[in-house]
């Protein structure tokens, strides 16, 4: 068993867990949970290391038995020890250690008939894991990220995904105005989701494939990724409230892009 916050694998998986910067220089994250680790590992992302505590194995014996089958290397560790490195309040004990599974992606790779969001500068890790998850639960083809987002890979968006961040196709792009333009230009529908004068989404016939596109949480999509798309929309509101947060926005405006 492993004691020692000293461990050079402990320390590791600390880093892993707390900075973005680290997790893109190996090219690997942390995935805490019973649930989300068993998505990971039977999803096909093999865990390099999977970190566990006596008690978590013998109370999740099944979820232990599947991922410890997966995984190139296990190891025990204290209670104490797991609870340094969690990032959760109450860990369940299981801990694994992944290859990141995002790639940069060229516009080619998109299908012309299927179905996506496209998320610019979102920074809120829980909306983030919360856009993942509706996207996935009302079948889209794949995300697209901007490059200034906030790390798909941090604990919170893994955990708030519920395992999508395991079986979405991920494309993070460096140019999202000049990306979805060649879309655009190429006869892509690109609609772009604002709360200023657009068409209504719920008076919208969206025919064939399309990308919806989410702005950050408090400044919406650049302008000049707006006038990029082929048609810009919104949600029409009765209400006071001048805006939706950004995942309750994304869960409406995919469900109108995939409802049919």
């Amino acid at each position: 068993m492993i004691t020692s916050k000293d461990n050079e694998l402990i320390k590791e998986c600390a880093r892993l867990v707390t900075s973005a910067k680290y997790r893109r220089e190996k090219g690997l994250f942390a995935a805490e949970g019973a649930r989300l680790c068993v998505d990971g590992a039977v999803s096909g992302a093999i865990p390099e290391v999977f970190l566990y505590t006596a008690s978590a194995a013998e109370k999740y014996g099944k979820e232990f038995a599947q991922i410890r089958s997966k995984a190139l290397r296990s190891e025990e560790i204290s209670e104490s020890l797991f609870k340094k490195i969690s990032d959760t309040s109450a860990p369940q004990g299981f801990m694994c250690i992944f290859k990141t599974l995002d790639k940069k992606s060229i516009s080619y790779k998109i299908n012309k008939q299927g179905l996506y969001a496209a998320l610019e500068s979102i920074q809120d890790p829980s909306n983030l894991g919360a856009i993942l998850r509706t996207a996935e639960a009302l079948g889209a083809d794949g995300i697209i990220l901007s490059d200034d987002c906030c790390d798909i890979y941090s604990p919170k968006v893994a955990r708030g995904s519920m395992g999508a961040v395991f079986r979405l196709s991920v494309m993070i792009v460096d140019d999202m105005t000049g990306f979805i333009a060649e879309l655009t230009e190429k006869g892509f529908n690109t609609y772009a989701s604002t709360p200023h004068e657009a068409e209504d989404i719920s008076r919208l016939s969206l025919e064939g494939g399309g990308i919806m596109l989410i702005g950050n949480e408090g400044s919406g999509l650049r302008p000049e990724t707006i006038a990029a798309c082929s048609k810009s929309v919104r949600i029409n509101m009765k209400g006071r409230a001048e805006s939706l947060n950004a995942a309750a926005a994304a869960a409406i405006l995919l469900y109108k892009l995939l409802e049919k």
